[in-house]
């Protein structure tokens, strides 16, 4: 390909992003960062029966995390990974930027009617406000 130094890895739960970006961080002898982020939250939950709103998501961030190492591991490959907070395409772009990267990898969104009504594509987002190419793996 290009010959990229650094690739951003933004995962959203689907493994297909991981694993087509790890495969092509090998082919380029690149670096890799895999990013995870994570909504913020506000307000009171107790409501919905959850009494500790961060030990709910770290919990959930740290299984993802520690499924990202070991894809990693199988596919032979050292990865820095970063969880982040707050709203998913500017952190995206903030790390890119941050890791001085080459390229962003990242899967497709499955529209639901939810994101229909709403409009958001954070693909879109990111695309368009990236300091690099945006690569988007079909689910």
């Amino acid at each position: 390909m290009k010959g990229y130094r650094k690739i951003l890895i933004a995962v959203n739960g689907s493994k297909d992003a991981l694993t087509q970006g790890l495969r092509l961080a090998q082919d380029e002898k690149c670096w890799v960062t895999v990013v995870k982020v994570i909504p913020s939250h506000e307000g009171d939950l107790d409501l919905t029966g959850i009494r500790n709103i961060d030990d709910a998501f770290s919990s959930g961030a740290a299984r993802e995390m520690k499924d990202i190492g070991e894809i990693a591991k199988q596919e032979r490959m050292l990865v820095k990974t970063r969880l982040e907070e707050g709203k998913v395409c500017e952190k995206i772009v903030e790390v890119a930027e941050d890791e001085r990267c080459d390229l962003i990898i990242m899967g497709s969104e499955r529209k639901n009617w939810f994101r229909r009504i709403l409009g958001e594509n954070i693909v879109e987002r990111v695309i368009e406000q990236a300091p690099c190419p945006v690569l988007v793996v079909g689910a």
